[in-house]
C-alpha cells in the first residue's frame, strides 16, 4: 500500500469520529467547509459518504423544519400585525370587538350630550304667575219666560278681541295679574272694568286653568282663575291699549267665539249654569239691562 493510499485510508477511517463530534452542526456548514478545501476531493467524498448514512436524513429533516418554521413565521406575521394594529385583514372577532367599543363610545357620547342639554334646561329660571278674570253677564232675568224657560240668545257676555302675530282677531275673556294682597274675585272685577268698561259683581267661580310658556328666557307657570259676574253698570269701551275690540256676544254663540280650547271648556260650564242663575236673578227681582 502506497503512502497516498494509507493517507486516504487514514482519512476515511477518521472521518466518522469527526462526524460524530460535529453532529449538532448543520449540513450546510459541513458542505461549505468541504468545498473550501481546494484539492481535498477525496476527503470531501469521504465526509459526505460517512455522514449521508447516519446524519443525512436528520440534517435534511432539520433544514425542512427550519424552512417550514420560517415560512410559518412569514405567513403569520402580517395577521399578527393587523390584529395588533386593528388594520384590514385582522381577526374578525377582534374587529367585531372594536366595532362594539366604538358603538359603546358613540352611545356614551350621546348620553353625555343629552345630560348636558338636560342640565342646561334645568338651569332655566322658572316663575309662577297668577291671574284672574271672567265672564260678565247681562240680561239674566230678562232671558226667563213665564214658564221659567231660559233663552240663552237673550243673555249677553262681554268679550275682548286681540290681534295675534298673523293679524287675526282672537276673542277671549278679560283677565289680568293678581296684585299683591288682592283676592282673585277682586282681581276679576277690576280687570273686567279695565278692559271692557263694565262694572261687574262676581256670582260664582267658573274654573281654573294653568299652562306653561317661556318669555325672555324665563319658564313661566301661569294659573288663571275664572269667574262669572253679573252686570252692574257701565258701557263698553276699548280704551285699554292691549285690547283691539270689545263686544257683547250672545251666550248661545259663546263657545264658537273663543280661540282657545281651555276657554271653550269654561264656556260649556257657563252654558250649564246660566239657566240656574238666570232664574235666581228673576226670583230676586234683579233686572240687568245692557
Amino acid at each position: 500500500m502506497t503512502e497516498n493510499e494509507r493517507a486516504h485510508a487514514g482519512h476515511a477511517s477518521a472521518s466518522p469520529q469527526r462526524t460524530r463530534r460535529r453532529r449538532g452542526k448543520p449540513r450546510r456548514r459541513m458542505n461549505s467547509g468541504a468545498s473550501n478545501q481546494g484539492g481535498g476531493t477525496s476527503k470531501s467524498a469521504a465526509l459526505s459518504s460517512s455522514t449521508s448514512g447516519s446524519h443525512g436524513e436528520r440534517g435534511s429533516h432539520g433544514e425542512d423544519k427550519d424552512k417550514q418554521n420560517k415560512h410559518t413565521r412569514r405567513k403569520r406575521r402580517p395577521a399578527h400585525r393587523s390584529t395588533q394594529r386593528g388594520s384590514r385583514g385582522g381577526d374578525s372577532s377582534h374587529s367585531s370587538s372594536g366595532t362594539k367599543r366604538r358603538r359603546h363610545m358613540a352611545s356614551k357620547n350621546r348620553g353625555n350630550q343629552s345630560r348636558r342639554q338636560n342640565n342646561r334646561s334645568s338651569r332655566i329660571t322658572t316663575r309662577d304667575e297668577t291671574s284672574a278674570g271672567g265672564l260678565v253677564i247681562s240680561g239674566l232675568a230678562e232671558a226667563v219666560d213665564e214658564n221659567n224657560n231660559v233663552d240663552l240668545s237673550r243673555i249677553y257676555v262681554a268679550l275682548i278681541g286681540r290681534l295675534d302675530r298673523r293679524g287675526r282677531l282672537l276673542w277671549s275673556m278679560p283677565k289680568g295679574h293678581v296684585e299683591p294682597g288682592e283676592e282673585t274675585a277682586a282681581t276679576a272685577e277690576r280687570e273686567v272694568w279695565e278692559e271692557t268698561g263694565i262694572h261687574g259683581e262676581v256670582i260664582t267661580q267658573l274654573g281654573t286653568i294653568d299652562y306653561w310658556f317661556v318669555s325672555e328666557g324665563v319658564r313661566i307657570h301661569k294659573t288663571v282663575h275664572h269667574h262669572l259676574l253679573r252686570y252692574v253698570d257701565g258701557y263698553l269701551n276699548d280704551e285699554d291699549p292691549e285690547v283691539t275690540e270689545v263686544a257683547w256676544i250672545p251666550a248661545d254663540e259663546l263657545i264658537e267665539h273663543f280661540a282657545y280650547a281651555d276657554e271653550r271648556k269654561l264656556a260649556r260650564i257657563a252654558h250649564n249654569v246660566l239657566p240656574e242663575y238666570a232664574i235666581k236673578e228673576k226670583e230676586a227681582g234683579r233686572v240687568t239691562p245692557r
